[in-house]
């Protein structure tokens, strides 16, 4: 059976150490599988497209870049878990510590803490709202 994709509009904000804020806002598709929330979308950056999944379940989500940037970012609640960040320099180990996964009707929030190459990069607080767009 294939999925029900539902195009959305949705607004990326993500907030380090509760100082810097990033926001974005973008058009892609929601779809519902095995319980869990999937949303797809693309961002044009200099370096080129990169495409977005994000998955996100009770106590597990993930990440995932391809295109210009390649990255994978598991997270599961209350536990360190391993990733990748591919640059064109190399690729870099990421560990992400989950204190927080909200699924929800229009939002996917994320609150974690994030190491690169064994060095802190702070604690990142990601809310992605989602909502359908009636074109």
């Amino acid at each position: 059976m294939a999925n029900h994709e539902i195009p959305v509009k949705i607004n990326v904000k993500t907030t380090i150490n509760d100082e810097e804020t990033f926001e974005l806002v973008v058009f892609g598709r929601y779809y519902q599988k095995n319980q869990a929330s999937f949303l797809q979308y693309e961002e044009a950056l200099e370096e080129g497209t990169v495409r977005t999944i994000v998955k996100a379940s009770k106590e597990e989500a993930l990440i995932l870049r391809g295109g210009a940037v390649k990255m994978r970012l598991p997270f599961r609640l209350h536990k360190k878990t391993r990733g990748s960040y591919e640059m064109p320099f190399g690729t870099f180990e990421t560990i992400t510590h989950a204190h927080r996964i909200t699924q929800s009707e229009g939002l996917i929030e994320i609150l974690y803490d994030f190491t690169m190459k064994g060095s802190p990069g702070g604690t990142y607080h990601l809310e992605i709202r989602y909502q359908e767009d009636h074109k």
